[in-house]
């Protein structure tokens, strides 16, 4: 095979998962109309299901136009060698691979964010406005892409220079190193994520002692579920959508409740939310997602081990003097159909744990409250009560609403 040849499927993949990407958007919109279930005929009265319906259709719309504008500066971007471009500068200041690949992911990144963010403050500040959902400053929208950035350069341009030095000192047994560097920063994210990254950007403070943390407690308690670290985060200071998770493993497990969680939903709703949380940790979910993120990222830098030194890789996206981070760029492009079916697998185990958490609930605590819950979840979000199967297949990580409810009356 030669370099020729492999551009073509690179671009013969970009093209076919935009096409298939575009044909399951356009099922999915087909079903906007249908009638709700009788399961869902509560969620929404006759003016706010027009508005969930609106809030669809524009999301549809503006999905297009962008996927579209991505599309063909990706494509263009390879037929006029833009890789080979950035490279050319990167390698102006320096012949040091480390600082040469932090300079062209720097390049890539900064230029990235530079086209997409007024993509994102359109998405924000006129459809998420239009629809009474934001709630976000044009400080908070500076402020997050500025710290967002800061945090990009320190860990991923950190990642990325030890990934390309122990390419340079062990060569193709660099991918060893390279997960374990990763296996522990996936494992410290994972346990001192809230901690550490979450204030930059949210307040959070400790649920207060009153009626609400008393059931919380009492609730933890029945299940054997040790659970002293309940905090509240301020949501509402960039949506009016709520959220809760948990976090963290042994004594640094925690719930946080998005404040605009508190707000809509009754105590029980709440306590319901939580025992369907606690779920996915006696399950052993967490411990299962972590593992096997892990399991599948040691794979992907196998394989790409094995590819990396061929020049061809390089060539194939048109740089005429072969690199590590270059060739990196075209092992994601030719894995990403992988990538592909490992996350539809990883989505549809999602999709069982999401039951299995619900059983959990349901058994521990009670059903009802976390059916109402998750009606109001919905109908706050103006979520889509009907998406077409095949859509849910590709992209969904949860079962759909009605398929948790009708699960939960079993």
């Amino acid at each position: 095979m030669n370099a020729q040849t492999l551009f073509y499927i690179i671009i013969g993949i970009i093209i076919i998962n935009f096409i298939k990407d575009k044909i399951l958007d356009a099922f999915n919109a087909k079903h906007f109309n249908n009638p709700i279930p009788e399961e869902l005929k509560d969620v929404y009265d006759q003016d706010e299901y027009k508005k969930s319906q609106a809030y669809k259709t524009v999301n549809y719309k503006f999905g297009i136009w962008t996927s579209l504008f991505s599309f063909i500066l990706t494509l263009a971007f390879l037929f006029l060698d833009g890789f080979e471009y950035v490279d050319n500068i990167a390698r102006s200041y320096s012949e040091n691979p480390i600082i040469i690949a932090l300079i062209f992911f720097g390049i890539i990144m900064i230029a990235s964010d530079i086209i997409t963010t007024p993509l994102s403050y359109y998405k924000t500040f006129v459809i998420e406005e239009k629809f009474g959902f934001n709630k976000t400053t044009k400080k908070t929208f500076i402020l997050d892409k500025l710290k967002g950035l800061l945090i990009m350069i320190l860990l991923g341009g950190g990642i990325i220079a030890l990934i390309v030095w122990f390419y340079e000192i062990t060569g193709n047994q660099f991918w060893l190193y390279a997960w374990g560097i990763v296996t522990v920063f996936t494992i410290f994210m994972n346990m001192f994520y809230s901690k550490i990254v979450v204030p930059m950007f949210n307040k959070q403070t400790p649920l207060e002692d009153g009626d609400l943390r008393n059931k919380i407690s009492d609730y933890a308690k029945s299940v054997g579920f040790s659970l002293n670290k309940i905090f509240i985060i301020d949501g509402s200071k960039r949506s009016t959508k709520a959220n809760a998770y948990f976090s963290g493993f042994g004594s640094e497990k925690r719930v946080t409740l998005y404040d605009t969680l508190v707000e809509d939903l009754e105590d029980e709703e709440i306590v319901a939310v939580l025992a369907h949380e606690v779920g996915h940790y006696k399950r052993k979910h967490i411990i299962f997602n972590l593992v096997t993120s892990i399991l599948l990222t040691g794979l992907t830098l196998y394989i790409l081990s094995i590819f990396i030194s061929n020049p061809l890789l390089s060539n194939a996206i048109g740089v005429e003097i072969p690199g590590f981070h270059v060739g990196l760029i075209t092992f994601g492009l030719l894995y990403s159909p992988i990538s592909e079916l490992t996350g539809l697998i990883m989505n549809y185990v999602s999709r069982v744990f999401e039951y299995q958490a619900d059983d959990y609930a349901k058994n521990t605590y009670k059903a009802e409250p976390l059916i109402t819950s998750l009606k109001k979840l919905s109908k706050n979000s103006l979520s889509n009560l009907t998406p077409h199967k095949a859509y849910v297949f590709m992209h969904y990580s949860h079962p759909t609403l009605l398929e948790r409810i009708r699960n939960l009356k079993k």
